[in-house]
């Protein structure tokens, strides 16, 4: 296997264009050889700007391209399985944007095809796993700052009221649940390491839209532990994360969209004194080095399918709360 690993993109959507073409065009084991987009014209200007030497007029042309070796995935929500699945069958390895399917029983697909297909990597882009704010924070836990953690409130909320805008839209996997509440149950299954045993959910749809515009959710684990979020696309910005123990507590300022040039603070609180921790990276940069990593050296994903199926489940009972009004068991 090359050092480098040769990139191609679907699509020139907008996370791609301003997060992860730059990052893995800086990345220390990547290369981007190909874009692809339904717009010939599009394609082409978008490889100018970025210098890249191929540009399609077909995600399926991309994916004929013997001299790529993986494909990042930034499609619609209600691409992600199909496109996913086209690549692996093409013998290219898929870094996809989050979710990585609408439900469990997507994800449960594509384990499933990619068991014919041993030698492939396939890992969901939750690039917040990588940055150095959120190991941190996982080893302050790990490590008994804060005592034992009893809860973790998540808020994240953004104002988004374009009708043409793919998070609105909900014939594509639109909504706030799908688009950020997956950060938001993913951050306590991180920190905790464990699977919730049950859920409750809340979820109020735009009458024009019919996506949900604002999620709620209630996870209990084991030992009476509980993990809540709301994320909302239609509330004025904010984003939050608190771990809360017996001993302390940590505060991630900004749990998602961190800085990609110049530190991220947490807040370690112990014996009523707060103590700021910063700590710098580029996430997608990180996310990017380890997934290429990862096919160099034919180690594991650093996030597992498995992990990533999980995630789903619990989305899919925050749905199916919300559906029947009452706690649903995982």
């Amino acid at each position: 296997m090359a050092k480098k690993i040769r990139w191609g993109i679907l699509s020139t959507a907008k996370i791609g264009k301003e997060k992860v073409v730059p990052a893995l065009i800086s990345s220390a084991n990547g290369e981007i050889i190909a874009i692809a987009s339904r717009n010939l014209e599009k394609a082409h200007a978008f490889a100018e700007e970025f210098k890249i030497p191929k540009a399609y007029g077909s995600y399926e042309e991309l994916l004929g391209d013997n001299e790529i070796d993986a494909i990042y995935n930034p499609l619609p929500n209600h691409l992600h399985l199909p496109f996913t699945i086209a690549a692996i069958k093409a013998g290219k390895h898929v870094l996809c944007e989050k979710p990585i399917g609408l439900n469990q029983e997507e994800a449960a697909l594509l384990m499933e095809t990619l068991l014919a297909y041993p030698a492939i990597k396939v890992m969901e882009g939750f690039m917040f796993r990588f940055h150095p704010q959120w190991i941190n924070a996982k080893q302050l836990v790990a490590d008994g700052a804060i005592g034992k953690v009893n809860t973790i409130h998540t808020v994240f909320t953004y104002s988004n009221l374009d009708p043409s805008n793919i998070r609105n839209i909900a014939e594509v996997g639109g909504g706030a649940l799908m688009d950020i509440g997956c950060y938001c149950i993913a951050f306590p299954r991180f920190i905790l390491g464990k699977e919730p045993l049950s859920v409750f959910g809340n979820m109020v749809f735009d009458d024009t839209f019919k996506t949900d515009k604002r999620s709620s959710g209630l996870l209990i684990f084991e030992e009476g532990i509980t993990a809540s979020f709301t994320c909302s696309t239609q509330l004025y910005p904010y984003q939050r994360t608190h771990i809360f123990g017996d001993n302390g507590r940590i505060e991630i300022e900004i749990p998602c969209n961190a800085p990609l040039i110049g530190p991220a603070k947490i807040s370690l609180f112990q014996d009523g004194k707060e103590s700021p921790l910063f700590f710098e990276g580029n996430q997608y940069t990180l996310m990017c080095e380890a997934f290429a990593n990862s096919i160099i050296n034919d180690l594991a994903p650093p996030i597992s399918l498995t992990d990533s199926m999980n995630n789903m489940k619990v989305i899919d009972g925050v749905i199916e709360s919300n559906q029947q009004q009452q706690m649903i068991q995982l």
